[in-house]
Formats: C-alpha cells, structure tokens, sequence
C-alpha cells in the first residue's frame, strides 16, 4: 500500500523526491505510541534513495537560488496558508503518531509550524541585511549566497514544528532541502511535501526521505554534494554525522538536547517555582529544553516540595487526544525501556522516589509515571545524563555559589530557568550560567528572532533571525574600491 488513513486524513507513505512519489523494496512499521496501533508500512530509504535526493536537489539549486527572494518568500507564505488550511488534520496526525497532546498541538504547535515559514520568509524580505561601511574609502558590502542542498534531520517529539524551524530558512535562504523525517513519527513530513507542491514549490526544492538514521541519514551526511547539514538530536549521533560530514567539510548545525537545571532561590515566588517546575513534565518530559534538574534554596525546599507534589498529583494521563489530559505516552518501547532503566538505576543506588518511579500500571502501553528523585548523589547518572521522559531530580544548596556550581556541573548548556525576586541575582547568576537560553521567572518563551543552540556538548552554532542565514548562506563581503571607473 502507498497511503494509509489515520484519523480520517489520507497520508502517503512513499517519499517524495524530484516533486514526485518514489516508492522502496523495503519498508518499517509506524505504530502509535497511544494504543500500539499499526498505522502503515512507510518506504524505508537507503543509499539509493539518499542519492536520489541530493540529485533532485542539486538539480533544482540553480533555477531556486535564481529565484527573486520575494518570489521565493510569496511562495513561503502559500506553504504556510496550506498549513493553515489543514491544521486540523495536521494536529491529529501528528497527535497520533508521537502521542503529544492534541490540544498542544492544535492551539500552539501546529500554528507555529506556519509561523516558521512566515517569519523566515518576512526576514528575508525585511530584516536580513548589513549596513554597508568604510574601509580607508572603499565600500564594504555583505551579502548571504544560497549554499547549496541542505540535509535537514528532525527530531520524534516535536517532528513538524522542528522540522519547519530549519526547512523555512533553509528554503527562505535560497537552498534546495532533503528532509530526512524521524523513523518513529514520519506522517506530517510527508502531508508537508503535498502542502509544498499545492503552494508552487518546484520539483526538488524540497524533498523527503524516509528511514533508518543508520542507512539513508548515514548516506545522505556522507553525500559529497550536500552543502549543509543541520540535526537535532543526541551526542552520540551528533559525533557520527560530524565524522560523516568531515571529510567533506560540510558545515552542519547541531542541537543536542541537554540536562538543564531549574535554579529555585528563597526570595523566589514559590508558586511560580512550581508552576514553572510542574511544566517540565510536557510532553511526557520528551522536551530538549526540559529543565530536569531542580536545584532549591534548602531554607524552602520542604515547602516547594510539599507544594509542587500537590500540584503534580493533579495532572491527568491518559489519551492524548482527550482535550482534559496533560500527559500522554513516551513515544516508543525502546524509549520506555531506556526512561525505565534510569529511574531504576537511580533508585537501586539510593534515590527515593517522592512522585511516580515507574510505568503506569493501571493505562499499561507505553504511560510513564511523572517521577521526582531526591537524594541523588551529585555524580549519579540520573543528574548527568538525559533521560528525555518524564523524570525530575530535586536537589538542594544553601549559597549562591553553590547553585552555580551544581547548575554548571554538567557537560550541557542548552538551557537554565532562574526563578528569583532580585533582579540583581538574577543578573548575577545569569552571568555565570552555561547555557545558549536562560529564562528568568519564565520558561519556553521562544522568540524566532534570537538565537537559539547550546552550549558545551548540547550544540554547535545557533539558529535563529539572522543567525539562520548565516548557517544557511555562503556569507560575502564585498569590498569596492573608488578607483578604476571610467
């Protein structure tokens, strides 16, 4: 079969390639996380189909990057009214196939995947730019060239939004794109590439493969004609793609999640804290972002404590597709597994578990309890390594040079949130954080303007407004002399 029906919404199953449908010998199972349900069987792509792919965008990079860049962004805004038009479908999908929440997805995610297209195609056209400058009398001008095809490889836990958040300035800058979609949640790639083609998008533009990071991402990060690669995902994947794209010294971009803290101090606003510390159970912790580490001013942690168990035993799992749930499934039985491993670990070497500890047994399936553990020890691997489900580590300190200390004693830095009531502290320790984000009092506040990636092993580069365009294009500079006219 080459399309499937999921919730009513027919999805092919192929990839799309060279503006056309292109079938494999071989195929995988897509099952939803919610109930194990069988979806469809989905193409699996090799070498052949890598190929294929950077071909079809090497052929159609000239006639693209030709392309006026208000042309190029009109045609941006039509993907985005397509998404618009179909957001529905898209939510329910993707709600289907990753298990996120459906409300989520309806009211925030899937407006924000138009918001992606819109905003890149507006910075093109409004905001990208330099202002020229002097040299001795000579005039420098900076300008951003389209690179090149550009392999993009997404993400299971926000696939859509996060494949757009590098697709939209990709296509914006001028490049071609091979999307290679996560085997675990491939269907809103490929209703993408059908909403790409209804909104005029030449053939090979944009292209999407399907498979096994293993065999068709491997080919497609050791392809000699890609110009560009950007990936989100883990540190060990993240060394093989930078191998892969070494010998060819293809720039890439990586986002590498991370193992963020959540700084709590006494002056804090303790509901606030909670609030905020509640929050980082989304998506059933499957958050890059997620500050999993809760670092509390030990003259409060009891009452923090008493007070965010409160409020965690009130959230709701179950369905994500039900509008009154707050937390739905991990993704996979691997992923539980491994989520599962950690929490036992920790607890075999004298965690105690004050929330949750393991799977929940009464909606079996693939429902992680949401779990805090206290009395961790400061080098045990469930506050070193991500665990990336619904599992938080609560430890405490009593000065503020020992809440740094604990929040930089990690080999991440994508992210840190600082709840405080001094702006002087908030300043202070900001300034000492490792971390490509720092929220004060707030958490997820995500501006497509700033930069965005992470520090230490949680990233290379960042993306963002212009940084986009400096990762995407070729940047030049353009110095003319005032000499030599006739």
């Amino acid at each position: 079969m080459t399309e499937v029906t999921v919730a009513g919404v027919t999805v092919d199953t192929r990839h799309w390639i060279g503006g056309e449908r292109v079938g494999s010998a071989d195929t995988f199972t897509d099952v939803s996380p919610i109930d194990g349900a069988v979806l469809g069987e989905i193409a699996r792509g090799g070498r052949a189909e890598a190929d294929a792919a950077v071909a079809a965008a090497r052929a159609a990079f000239p006639g693209w990057a030709a392309t006026p860049p208000a042309e190029r962004a009109r045609l941006l805004h039509a993907v985005a009214d397509g998404v618009e038009a179909r957001l529905a479908e898209l939510a329910i999908v993707e709600t289907t196939d990753n298990g996120a929440l459906l409300r989520s997805h309806l009211r925030g995610v899937m407006p924000r995947v138009a918001h992606n297209f819109r905003f890149f195609a507006d910075w093109l056209t409004d905001s990208l730019g330099h202002d020229d400058f002097d040299t001795r009398g000579h005039e420098n001008r900076v300008s951003w060239d389209p690179a090149g095809p550009c392999v993009l490889i997404t993400p299971w836990n926000a696939p859509l939004m996060l494949a757009t958040w590098k697709v939209a300035p990709a296509l914006a800058a001028g490049n071609t794109v091979v999307l290679k979609a996560a085997e675990w949640t491939p269907l809103t790639a490929s209703l993408l590439a059908d909403i790409t083609a209804e909104a005029g998008l030449p053939a090979g533009v944009f292209n999407v493969v399907q498979g096994f990071g293993e065999e068709v991402g491997a080919a497609l990060t050791a392809h000699p004609d890609v110009r560009r690669i950007s990936f989100t995902g883990s540190v060990p994947t993240a060394r093989h793609i930078g191998a892969a794209a070494a010998a060819n010294l293809t720039p890439v971009s990586l986002e590498l999640g991370g193992k963020s803290p959540l700084l709590v101090f006494a002056d804090a606003d303790l509901e606030l804290a909670v609030e905020l510390a509640v929050e980082q159970y989304d998506n059933a912790g499957q958050v890059c972002l997620a500050a999993t580490r809760l670092l509390v001013d030990a003259a409060v942690a009891d009452e923090f404590t008493a007070r965010f168990l409160a409020k965690a035993r009130t959230l709701v799992q179950g369905d994500p597709r039900d509008p009154a749930t707050d937390m739905g499934p991990n993704i996979h039985p691997e992923h539980l597994a491994r989520v599962d491993g950690f929490v036992r670990r920790a607890l075999d070497a004298g965690a105690k578990a004050l929330l949750g500890g393991g799977p929940n047994t009464e909606l079996g399936g693939l429902y992680y309890r949401p779990t805090l553990l206290t009395d961790v020890a400061r080098d045990a691997e469930i506050v070193r390594e991500e665990v990336f489900g619904p599992v938080l580590t609560l430890q405490t300190f009593t000065t503020e040079d020992e809440a740094i200390t604990l929040a930089d004693d990690t080999r991440f830095g994508l992210a840190a949130t600082l709840v405080t009531g001094s702006r002087e502290r908030a300043r202070r320790v900001g300034a000492r954080l490792a971390a490509g984000t720092l929220w004060v009092n707030c958490f997820f506040v995500r501006d497509l303007r700033a930069p965005f990636g992470g520090a230490r092993q949680s990233g290379i580069g960042r993306e963002g407004g212009t940084w986009s365009f400096d990762f995407y294009c070729d940047v030049k500079n353009t110095v003319t002399s005032p000499n030599g006219w006739h």
